[in-house]
């Protein structure tokens, strides 16, 4: 009886699930930097509309991705120390936590102030009250965590590329 089969790459809806929260990220970033800032009496309208439906899809394929991930093996584990396989393994945990947690923040706080949140036209419920202190306080660390979030994508983008072009070895090519 022989050990698992060892997988080199990601199995394609892994990969395309990787691919569409980074295509929805890029977007999401630019729509946040370009839409109209957000005070006390700011309709959701326009932009900002946009910025909730793909913070809302952006949940939704994260738990597609964390389901998936959890059913289907991972490939090879990548060589190198225990402190930068720990440290790989810390990044991928935040950023997934972040991914999830993050466009919840938004969602929260969109909330109290009474805006209605959907996913493909279908209405999602509130997750605080209207006028909620917690949901304006959860718009404050939204906003904070942003700039974490693209901290940690810096991190994992710098580490894939100098596995590529330093290592060189297969590490990049798992995920393309």
């Amino acid at each position: 009886m022989s050990g698992p089969v060892a997988v080199s790459k990601y199995d394609p809806f892994a990969r395309l699930l990787h691919w569409l929260v980074v295509l929805l990220l890029v977007a999401q970033y630019v729509v946040a930097w370009t839409m109209p800032g957000i005070h006390r009496g700011t309709r959701p309208e326009g932009l900002i509309v946009v910025h909730l439906d793909l913070g809302v899809f952006i949940i939704a394929i994260m738990i597609v991705r964390v389901l998936w991930r959890i059913v289907r093996k991972e490939p090879d584990v990548v060589e190198g120390t225990a402190f930068t396989r720990g440290i790989a393994y810390l990044t991928h945990g935040l950023l997934y936590l972040l991914l999830i947690v993050q466009p919840l923040m938004g969602w929260a706080n969109a909330s109290s102030r009474g805006w209605q949140v959907t996913l493909a036209g279908v209405d999602m419920p509130a997750l605080a009250p209207k006028g909620s202190a917690i949901g304006h306080t959860l718009g404050d660390a939204h906003q904070l965590f942003a700039w974490v979030m693209l901290v940690l994508i810096g991190m994992h983008v710098a580490a894939a590329l100098y596995h590529h072009f330093v290592l060189r070895d297969r590490v990049l090519r798992r995920m393309a």
